[in-house]
């Protein structure tokens, strides 16, 4: 039985990218990798927690610390957001939890790898799902601005989630979206019709996986120490 959704991901220093993320974060002049390895690592990002993201607004790119679950910004209180960590890719533009943050809120996710667990209730053993040479990963993602009752604003987002590939198929019935760094700059600015082809077009990327401590499952515990792989006891006949 595998897990429903995604629900916990990393990100920390320091970070590994590739010629062309470098080249692409250069055109962009978005110093992406200081803004992490500057930053506490954090192991085990959990919903309504918040974490690093890229907008873009006005034509610029913006890094903030935005809160997970998205709030759409008609919504009465901040509960739908704990329903709101994922969205599927599929149909996303005619949702309207999302209509019309893929119009025009749209943003970039740094990942060094996610979570997931598999096994039956009560005996799920998580599982770290990385590229192999430890680059880092960007999700695509959109978010909002809700206010409260006072006027104060907070802002969210959501990771979208399509059909998996090889390996993420290996874990779960869904993934995250991984943005090849070619996409980055056309999934921040292209118009609403483009993004939502850039999503139908996405290929998982390499990916390795393996198992990790279960004091992951907990979101208090936020070490290193939940991203080393595990050996786990063999199991079988006359064990």
């Amino acid at each position: 039985m595998l897990a429903t959704m995604c629900g916990r991901y990393a990100t920390y220093g320091p970070v590994s990218v590739s010629r062309e993320a470098r080249d692409v974060l250069d055109r962009l002049e978005l110093d992406l990798i200081s803004e992490i390895n500057q930053r506490e690592d954090h192991f085990n990002i959990a919903p309504t927690q918040r974490a690093l993201v890229v907008t873009a607004e006005d034509a610029a790119l913006h890094v903030g610390f935005y809160r997970w679950g998205l709030i759409p910004s008609w919504a009465k209180d901040m509960s739908i957001g704990a329903k709101l960590i994922n969205a599927r890719r599929e149909g996303i533009a005619a949702k309207p939890a999302f209509r019309a943050a893929i119009r025009r809120r749209r943003c970039l996710i740094p990942a060094s790898g996610y979570y997931e667990w598999q096994g039956e209730k009560g005996h799920k053993q998580p599982y770290f799902v990385r590229p192999p040479d430890g680059s880092l990963m960007v999700f695509a993602g959109l978010w909002e601005t809700w206010r409260d009752a006072e006027n104060a604003p907070l802002r969210t987002y959501t990771i979208i989630t399509g059909e998996p590939g090889k390996v993420g198929g290996d874990m779960h019935d869904r993934q995250p979206v991984i943005l090849a760094p070619g996409t980055w700059e056309e999934w921040l600015f292209a118009a609403p019709d483009k993004a939502v082809a850039l999503l139908d077009a996405a290929n998982e990327p390499d990916l390795v996986y393996y198992p990790v401590t279960k004091a992951v499952s907990s979101p208090r515990n936020d070490g290193p120490e939940l991203v080393e792989p595990i050996e786990l006891p063999l199991t079988g006949p006359g064990e």
